[in-house]
């Protein structure tokens, strides 16, 4: 039988489910389903504001605007033509029911899960496909498609539905290619991790500049020694990377933010000589409040699934 089954409503620059319509079947391929709707939330800033991804018996289609996106799982025969005009419909109610400071200040999922009543009523009514109201539009809507039609995601493209896939989509919008994944989306900055990331950098030009006057010596006095210059850089170079590490994730990260810090502690012990205490102390702090709140920042946990 052709018909919607499931429709959602995502944010599309984290991918956080704002709204959805809840769903009682539980059968192998919805649930298969659900694994693809939640990677392409993730992905949703990377693609075309108009795409349909066919999935065997079952197509998900979605469309973008004004930062969110709203996304269907239909049959494989459900006409392209009605489900775009449905995604339509939950659009224009949407942006007439909410604001768009609601939407970007959201933080918790679901917070306008009362808009379900809405999803529930529009599937009912273009699931009866005879019925005129869902065909008032339809002129409009199917011309539309054929002057730009939906963007096909390919099962190839989309990879396994594990969480570790990702899209490789060619070009869309006539912009190049998607790139891989991102970074994994970090927790929030917090204040000491600002004053941290702020020392780190003023520890690192101290270095360099210490470092270009220990080249100047060097050139004037031919007895100076080389391993000074480096022993600055090698410092300089481990405050930016730790600048690094606490702005984006990497794998292995807390290993290196260790082993940065101990480089640190290697170069502040051979200039022992070219600094007081009250330098080393400096130094050596600001290495270990920053290699603190680089484990402290850890990444962001999955938002948890309601079973909607």
């Amino acid at each position: 039988m052709s018909m919607i089954l499931s429709a959602s409503v995502v944010r599309v620059r984290d991918g956080l489910p704002l709204s959805a319509s809840t769903d009682y079947e539980q059968s192998t391929g919805m649930q298969e389903c659900r694994k693809y709707f939640k990677m392409l939330s993730k992905k949703l800033s990377q693609l075309p504001d108009r795409c349909t991804l066919k999935t065997g018996q079952y197509n998900i289609n979605f469309i973008s605007s004004l930062g969110v996106s709203y996304m269907m799982l239909c049959t494989e025969n459900y006409p392209s033509v009605l489900a775009f005009c449905f995604l339509d419909e939950l659009q224009k109610e949407f942006i007439t029911t909410y604001n768009m400071m609601k939407t970007n200040t959201a933080i918790r999922p679901y917070c306008f899960i009362e808009f379900d009543n809405f999803i529930q009523r529009t599937k009912q009514r273009y699931n009866n496909t005879r019925s005129v109201s869902t065909k008032m539009n339809l002129a409009d809507m199917q011309t539309e498609i054929k002057l730009r039609p939906p963007y096909q995601i390919s099962m190839s493209e989309l990879g396994s539905p594990n969480g570790f896939a990702h899209l490789s989509v060619g070009e869309c919008k006539g912009t190049g290619k998607i790139s891989a994944a991102p970074h994994q989306r970090l927790e929030p900055v917090t204040l000491p991790g600002i004053v941290s990331f702020v020392l780190s950098l003023l520890c690192g030009a101290l270095n360099l500049i210490r470092g270009f006057h220990a080249i100047e010596s060097l050139l004037q006095n031919e007895g100076e020694d080389f391993s000074y210059v480096i022993a600055f850089f090698l410092g300089t170079a481990a405050c930016l990377y730790q600048c690094y590490l606490f702005v984006y994730y990497t794998g292995w990260r807390n290993a290196k933010s260790f082993l940065t810090f101990g480089l640190i502690c290697l170069c502040n012990m051979y200039l022992y000589e070219l600094r007081n205490l009250w330098q080393l102390f400096f130094h050596v702090t600001v290495g270990a409040f920053s290699t603190l709140q680089i484990r402290l920042r850890q990444p962001q946990g999955k938002s948890p699934d309601y079973n909607v």
